[in-house]
């Protein structure tokens, strides 16, 4: 970067500030790796778990369960719970290779399955991985342009009735959102959006906390509990083909719900070295977090239900099953924007280090690439801007090409559960500890494996059958 002084220019060596990247300096402020001492803590990686997991997907567990019944939507909202915090302590053992304190660091979800099982494996993981990445950018885009509109809707309700019919495009709002992620993309990684993770979690218990008052409200002057053990009725509107579709794709929303997997080993590289280990606090974080949003969960989705019956809504908040008062679904719906503001970049984060790592390594003496300068949080050079800013406008215009909040949520969800929630966790456990195939815990851990990949097809399935359903109708751009 060149500086300005009475006409001389000085050169400055480029300053690396990404985590990935490394940075040179004193040792007192090193990590045994040689990169900027990792300043996490158990409340900042819970925050960034809860940022990740209390998602967009709180809001469409009120119809999961309204597909699945009383019966089987709480108890495989609480099979889910398990085994995505069973599967994750499997993973969080696998930050280091070797000694728990003192092993080779993975960086990445992806150097962690380089180091533990390699091959072409590494390649699957790399896919699979970062399109369920950009699958989620694309989510929260939709989401929120959703929220951004039901604000204005609720608003025309108020003013003019329920019977206006109030329409607006959501395509404004998803354009706003993304230049807002724009601004924020030029943040360099984790270490720097801890504050950014802190408000999204405060606004994701938020909305949570109105959705859930607002359906006790509404069950308490319904003067009952709607719904029924086996879930919506076949008959009129719904038949049981569309039963079976419906069903199986609520599995698909409950998986997308806790999905946090994808990005854990990038969470776990920000806190701070041992004592203690950062797999035990990976661990604490993660139970906490898995437990806090297990009760949000089956008290939102449970107590939507009860209110809606089989008339949920795909959005509780948007959906408008509920409409006064007015002004606290306004602050719901603002609380659901910022927090998703937060939960892109704690998602696309990966991404973003994937990228520039890669290009910083293939041309190490471009200008181009190593020149920035700071400004705040945010670390600014050409290529990130370019960059990053073409990811934000490409997911943007994907969205607004798919805006069916409810499908995208089921179908992410199916794909990625399976591979990035279980079968890399499990295999890579199994190799790094050297645990017997044929052995009990070896055929459990196996079992497991192909036990969640038959309801990820079957999750998946239903949910390509609804995208399909809803594609017939549906004319893009029209928002």
């Amino acid at each position: 970067m060149a500086v300005g002084n009475g006409g001389a220019k000085k050169v400055v060596a480029p300053m690396e500030v990404s985590v990935e990247a490394g940075n040179a300096g004193d040792a007192a402020w090193m990590d045994d790796d040689g990169r900027p001492r990792r300043s996490g803590t158990f409340w900042t990686a819970s925050a960034h778990i809860i940022t990740a997991v209390i998602g967009s997907g709180v809001l469409s567990l009120a119809w999961a369960i309204a597909q699945l019944g009383w019966v089987a939507g709480p108890a495989v909202m609480l099979l889910f719970a398990a085994v995505i915090y069973y599967t994750s302590t499997l993973l969080a053992e696998c930050y280091r290779t070797g000694d728990p304190a003192t092993g080779k660091r993975n960086y990445t979800y992806m150097d962690a399955v380089r180091s533990n099982l390699g091959g072409p494996k590494v390649i699957f993981c790399g896919v699979i991985q970062y399109a369920n990445l950009v699958g989620v950018a694309i989510g929260y885009t939709i989401a929120s342009s959703i929220s951004m509109r039901a604000i204005r809707r609720a608003d025309c309700f108020h003013a003019n009735g329920h019977a206006d019919p109030c329409k607006s495009s959501s395509n404004p709002y998803m354009i706003l959102f993304g230049l807002v992620q724009i601004v924020f993309s030029q943040i360099p990684d984790f270490d720097q959006i801890w504050w950014l993770s802190i408000v999204a979690a405060v606004m994701s218990f938020t909305y949570s906390g109105i959705g859930l008052s607002l359906g006790i409200t509404q069950t308490i002057s319904d003067g009952g509990i709607k719904g029924s053990l086996t879930g919506i009725s076949i008959g009129v509107g719904i038949t049981a083909t569309q039963k079976v579709w419906r069903s199986l794709q609520a599995f698909g929303d409950i998986a997308f719900a806790y999905s946090f997997s994808n990005i854990l080993i990038e969470i776990q590289d920000t806190i701070r070295a041992p004592p203690p280990s950062e797999a035990k606090v990976m661990k604490q974080a993660t139970r906490l977090s898995v437990a806090t949003t297990t009760v949000f969960y089956m008290l939102c989705g449970c107590m939507g239900y009860a209110a809606f019956g089989d008339a949920a809504p795909d959005n509780l908040l948007t959906g408008f099953g509920f409409y006064e008062p007015f002004w606290l679904l306004d602050i719901a719906n603002v609380a659901i924007v910022v927090h998703l503001v937060g939960a892109y970049q704690v998602f696309c984060q990966p991404i973003f280090a994937f990228v520039e790592r890669w290009a910083a390594s293939t041309w190490p003496d471009s200008a181009f690439i190593s020149r920035e300068f700071r400004v705040g949080p945010f670390a600014l050079s050409v290529f990130r801007l370019t960059w990053r800013s073409a990811f934000v406008c490409l997911t943007t215009v994907f969205a607004m090409l798919l805006p069916f909040f409810g499908n995208v949520v089921g179908l992410l969800g199916a794909v990625s559960f399976w591979p990035l929630t279980v079968y890399f966790p499990v295999e890579m456990y199994i190799r790094q500890r050297g645990v017997p195939g044929r052995s009990m815990q070896g055929i459990c851990l196996r079992m497991l494996s192909v036990g969640c990949l038959i309801v990820s097809i079957a999750a998946a399935a239903g949910s390509i059958a609804n995208v399909i359903e809803a594609l017939k109708v549906y004319k893009p751009f029209s928002g």
